[in-house]
C-alpha cells in the first residue's frame, strides 16, 4: 500500500515547507508514495524528474473543497493509497472525515512554525482543534511549538514531533567557500554569516548594531547578510547611519544549491532572533543553525520560540538571552572571534550532533512510524 501526500507546499516553488515536503517524500520508496498538490510554473519540468508520482491540480492554491476531497479520494483509491499525510495540515487536513469514511486508515498532518501564533487567535485556534480531533496524529517540529499546540488543541488531540531535517552530504566542512568570499569581496576578512529572509523577527538590525562593539575588538570583521525580505532598505539605512558601508555586505538571495558554500564562506553563523507582536511572531525552530553547524561553523542564536533547540548552549554554540541587546549579541561574537580553539570545538561538536539528531532519514524514520509504513 502506498502514502499519498497532500500539500499546497511543493516544489518547484520555493519555501521552507516545501523544502520540508520534499525532503520527507524522499526518504520514501518511490513505488510506495506519490504527492497530490498544487501547480505552479515549471511544475512539469520539474515533476518528470521525481521518480515517483505526482499528481497536479489545476489550482495554485488547494482548499478542502467538494471538489478537491473528491479528487484526492480519487487519487488514493487509483494507487492504492491506505494512509494520507498532509504536508501542512491546516487547511487541508479539514478533508480528513471525508477520506476516513472513503477508506483511509491512517491520516496524519504536520504543523510548522507559524501554527503556534494561529494557536493564540481565537478563529484560527478552533479551525486547528477541529483539524486535530480528526488526524490520527498532529506533529509538531519543537518542544516550543508541540506546547503551545498542545495548550491549544486541547486533550483529544494526539500530537508527535517530526523535526525538520538536514543533508548532511550538501551541508559539510569539505565545502568550499573560496569562491563566495572572492565573488562577495571577503578575502582577508573575519566574516559574521546570516542567512535568512529580511524581517524583523531574525535580528539582522541587532547584527548592525553590534557590530562597532565587535570591529573594536576585531577590526577584520565584516557582517554578511544573505537574503532577501521586506526589511531590506530599513537596514540599508541603518548600515549608513553607522558609518558601516564598507564593513557590512548584502548579497540578497542565494540560489539553493549553492547555499552550503555560502554557510563555508563564513567564520561564525549568527542570526539573534526574537519574538516579536506578543508572541505572534515567533521563530518556530531556525534550521539555519544546524545547516550552519553541519558546515562546521559556531552559531550564535536569539532566545524566540524553538531557535534555542538547535543549538546546545555552550557547546555548539551560544544563545543570546536578550536579543534586542547589541552588547549582548556582540559579547559571544567577540568571544568566538577571540578563541580559535573554542570555536573549532563547537564547530565539530556541532557537526556531530546534526549527524546524530539531525538528518532527514531519522526524520522521517519518525513520520513512517506515525504513518506505519514499513
Amino acid at each position: 500500500m502506498k502514502t499519498l501526500v497532500v500539500t499546497n507546499d511543493f516544489p518547484p516553488r520555493e519555501g521552507g515547507i516545501q523544502t520540508f515536503v520534499r525532503a520527507m517524500v524522499a526518504q520514501f520508496d518511490p513505488r510506495e508514495v506519490a504527492v497530490y498538490c498544487s501547480t505552479s510554473p515549471g511544475a512539469a519540468e520539474y515533476d518528470a524528474g521525481c521518480g515517483f508520482e505526482v499528481v497536479r491540480n489545476r489550482a495554485t492554491m488547494l482548499l478542502p473543497t467538494r471538489s478537491v476531497t473528491a479528487d484526492v479520494i480519487a487519487t488514493a483509491r487509483r494507487i492504492g493509497a491506505d494512509r494520507v499525510w498532509f504536508g501542512a495540515a491546516a487547511p487541508l487536513a479539514l478533508m480528513t472525515p471525508s477520506l476516513r469514511k472513503a477508506g483511509i486508515h491512517r491520516l496524519v498532518g504536520s504543523t510548522h512554525g507559524h501554527e503556534t501564533g494561529w494557536a493564540a487567535a481565537p478563529g484560527a485556534r478552533q479551525l486547528l482543534r477541529r483539524i486535530a480531533r480528526t488526524l490520527d496524529v498532529t506533529t509538531y517540529i519543537t518542544g516550543y511549538t508541540g506546547d503551545k499546540l498542545r495548550d491549544a488543541l486541547g486533550p483529544a488531540a494526539q500530537l508527535a514531533r517530526v523535526s525538520p531535517g538536514v543533508d548532511v552530504e550538501r551541508f559539510t566542512p569539505d565545502v568550499d567557500g573560496a569562491a563566495v568570499r572572492r565573488e562577495h569581496g571577503l578575502d582577508g576578512r573575519t566574516v559574521i554569516g546570516c542567512i535568512s529572509r529580511l524581517v524583523p523577527r531574525k535580528g539582522q538590525d541587532a547584527l548592525i548594531a553590534a557590530l562597532p562593539r565587535i570591529r573594536a575588538v576585531h577590526p577584520d570583521a565584516v557582517l554578511f547578510l544573505v537574503g532577501s525580505g521586506r526589511d531590506r532598505a530599513r537596514l540599508q539605512r541603518l548600515v549608513q547611519r553607522a558609518g558601516l558601508g564598507e564593513h557590512v555586505v548584502m548579497t540578497g538571495s542565494a540560489p539553493t544549491h549553492e547555499l552550503p558554500a555560502y554557510y563555508a564562506a563564513t567564520d561564525i553563523f549568527a542570526m539573534p532572533c526574537r519574538t516579536r507582536k506578543r508572541g505572534l511572531d515567533v521563530e518556530g525552530l531556525g534550521m539555519v543553525y544546524l545547516e550552519a553547524a553541519a558546515t562546521g561553523k559556531p552559531v550564535v542564536a536569539g532566545n524566540s520560540g524553538g531557535a534555542p533547540e538547535a543549538v546546545i548552549d555552550g557547546e555548539t554554540g551560544y544563545v543570546v538571552t536578550d536579543p534586542r541587546s547589541p552588547h549582548a549579541v556582540a559579547e559571544p561574537i567577540i568571544r568566538l572571534l577571540a578563541d580559535a580553539g573554542l570555536a573549532a570545538r563547537m564547530s565539530e561538536r556541532g557537526r556531530e550532533w546534526v549527524c546524530e539528531q539531525w538528518t532527514w532519514k531519522r526524520q522521517s524514520d519518525r513520520l513512517k512510524e506515525l504513518l506505519q509504513v514499513a
